[in-house]
């Protein structure tokens, strides 16, 4: 039996994790509050990294405006607030890599092309 003590206490699974998901798999974007910024996103993959939950999506608008070039940013999962998913649709990004080396071993769901 594993005791959990005060130096590695057990990864919490945020209550956004469903709606995550969800908008991966209906490829539909989200909007949430991420340090302060109001941003939608459209979420290409969740995954773990040092028993934390993270999502790598391309940013479509930060505080209402749209980004000066496409980009795929890295998002801790309990970073984001007031998430809720948008009736905006999102395709797949050429910018994504699912065969990415981040990836391995470590992808929860991911958004399949086409």
């Amino acid at each position: 039996m594993t005791t959990l003590t005060a130096e590695r206490p057990a990864a919490a699974v945020p209550t956004t994790t469903p709606i995550i998901f969800e908008a991966i798999v209906r490829k539909m974007c989200i909007a949430a509050t991420y340090n302060k910024v109001e941003m939608t996103l459209a979420p290409h993959v969740i995954y773990t990294k040092h028993d934390e939950l993270f999502i790598d999506a391309e940013v479509l608008a930060r505080d209402g405006k749209p980004p000066k070039e496409p980009k795929i940013g890295t998002f801790k999962l309990v970073g984001l607030t007031g998430v809720r998913i948008t009736p905006r649709a999102f395709t797949v990004s050429s910018l994504f890599d699912q065969g990415s080396f981040k990836y391995a071993d470590t992808t929860l769901m991911a958004v399949e092309a086409g």
